[in-house]
């Protein structure tokens, strides 16, 4: 199987990408990213630049020939490009929708043209905004409170008219808040943010009272399900999964108190609860759960590998 994988050098691309090539079922990956908060290093460090099975192509989703010209010989879709950090996207409106809904547009438009066989969305359980029930399944009709949230969930409405036009297979991913480790790293993701914090010798910031609660996944496993998605379509057979771990539902306080614990600091933790802590939401995973996937990471286990990564590398010092 050929496989495309926009923004491919992003904090999840660096990961999949060098999965996909290790998959006896991939023949080749085709990378397409602007690289504006990427780079080809990311995946160079893994051992693979040098792999004629791996391709780099610069492009703009938002230009829709860039899309086109990547799209030749291949058979299957991992759309990650996007604009990310969804706080952040509310002094950026425009942009995000340009990127993250028009750029989708234009994957779902080329995806078509070339008789692709399967198209994977990365979408994000932030749509569901802030819900009162505790239990949000795939049924529970999502409620968007950020640009990056809205433009995620009308990529869902785009993927879904596009796979009634094209006919090819599709299914949006609901990821969880990503964490962990990974050559492209983020540092606006809020576990990797405390653990970065606290080794810095930083206060935990908590906006509002750190009751809004936040599902978790490590992303390695958000990984794990990309390409399971991008090469056993039959198996991802719904339109949309939430894609986590039941257990792994906490509240922000929660997470502030696991990384004060796992990396043994007397850290402090501010609240500050005139800010707005942003979206809520506490989601069932039973759906990903019933076709076999399950995650291999706990919150904890992320806290410690970040710490030793990041002391490893020397990031942060004399930050």
């Amino acid at each position: 199987m050929r496989v495309l994988v926009t923004g491919g050098c992003g904090y999840i691309g660096s990961v999949l990408v060098p999965r996909l090539l290790a998959d006896e079922r991939v023949d080749s990956v085709t990378v397409l990213d602007s690289f504006d908060s990427g780079s080809p290093r990311a995946l160079f460090g893994t051992g693979l630049g040098a792999s004629d099975d791996l391709r780099f192509r610069r492009g703009d989703i938002r230009e829709y020939g860039d899309v086109e010209n990547v799209m030749h010989d291949i058979d299957t879709v991992v759309h990650l490009a996007a604009i990310t950090g969804a706080a952040s996207t509310h002094d950026r409106r425009d942009e995000t929708f340009a990127v993250n809904l028009d750029g989708t547009q234009n994957v779902l438009t080329a995806a078509g043209k070339f008789d692709i066989s399967n198209v994977v969305f990365a979408s994000s359980c932030n749509c569901y905004g802030r819900a009162a029930s505790t239990d949000i399944d795939e049924m529970t009709e999502p409620d968007p409170l950020n640009p990056y949230a809205e433009a995620k969930y009308a990529g869902e409405a785009a993927l879904e008219d596009a796979i009634d036009e094209y006919g090819y297979a599709g299914t949006a991913l609901r990821m969880s808040t990503n964490y962990g480790y990974s050559p492209g790293v983020r540092f606006n993701l809020v576990v990797n943010h405390f653990v970065f914090r606290a080794l810095t010798g930083r206060p935990l910031t908590v906006y509002g009272d750190g009751t809004n609660w936040r599902p978790f996944i490590h992303v390695e496993d958000a990984a794990r399900a990309y390409q399971s998605a991008a090469l056993e379509p039959n198996v991802w057979s719904e339109f949309v999964y939430n894609v986590g771990a039941n257990d792994q539902n906490f509240q922000i306080a929660e997470i502030a108190k696991i990384v004060r614990d796992e990396l043994d600091k007397g850290l402090d933790v501010t609240y500050l609860e005139d800010q707005h802590p942003g979206p809520s939401y506490h989601v069932n995973f039973d759906r990903v759960e019933e076709i076999g996937f399950e995650t291999n990471h706990t919150v904890r286990d992320g806290v410690r590998e970040l710490a030793r990564q990041f002391k490893e590398n020397e990031l942060g010092a004399n930050v």
